[in-house]
């Protein structure tokens, strides 16, 4: 037993190490922000040509006050569950250093210490792929750490999403080419093969 005692220790060790260099645990923030989006349940948006406006709030129904640690305020375009299913690029993970749900910066900016509403209007950047989507906003302390949060979802992500539409790479005057050159070529085939028919049946001169 006491050959294994070191083994133990140094597992321990390694436990403690991966507590204390993981990141913010989301269950441990604060909902303190109220966060509301232009963009209603279930609405159809367009990558690239379609804007969402996003404003955010103390939460003063709750008695939240603006935190003096509260530096940066982040916002971000996050994937609903429906869209992280058997995608492990876009798991959730608790440990918010390795969660994947929130991958779009809509904006990063000071944070407002007068509790003014805040709003910022956002063109859905083409490299936003197809999915299904909410808002999160994020306040910062001045070590880049999250400090409270607020989503224009519930807590279980399953109200007031939005879908986007991504960009395919390709383009009506492209598909539109691709369609004239396909039949072009299925037409110069039927007639390669009708002259090759009527030359082959004409009888051989003398």
């Amino acid at each position: 037993m006491a050959a294994h005692i070191p083994m133990i220790l140094l597992l321990f060790f390694f436990c403690l190490l991966g507590s204390v260099l993981g990141g913010v645990l989301f269950s441990s923030l604060p909902q303190a922000l109220l966060v509301q989006a232009t963009a209603k349940h279930g609405a159809v948006l367009i990558a690239g040509e379609d804007e969402i406006t996003v404003t955010w709030d103390i939460n003063q129904t709750r008695g939240e006050e603006v935190d003096v640690a509260y530096k940066m305020v982040k916002v971000k375009l996050c994937y609903a569950p429906i869209s992280q299913q058997d995608r492990p690029w876009r798991m959730a993970n608790d440990d918010l250093s390795r969660d994947k749900t929130c991958q779009f910066d809509i904006v990063v900016r000071p944070c407002s210490m007068n509790n003014k509403e805040e709003s910022i209007s956002w063109m859905i950047e083409t490299k936003v792929p197809t999915a299904t989507y909410f808002v999160r906003v994020y306040v910062i302390n001045s070590q880049g750490n999250e400090e409270a949060f607020g989503q224009t979802t519930d807590i279980n992500k399953t109200m007031n999403l939005l879908k986007i539409h991504g960009v395919s790479g390709r383009h009506a005057p492209l598909d539109t080419a691709v369609a004239c050159f396909s039949a072009f070529s299925v037409v110069s085939l039927f007639g390669f093969f009708f002259l090759e028919n009527r030359n082959a049946r004409r009888p051989l001169e003398n």
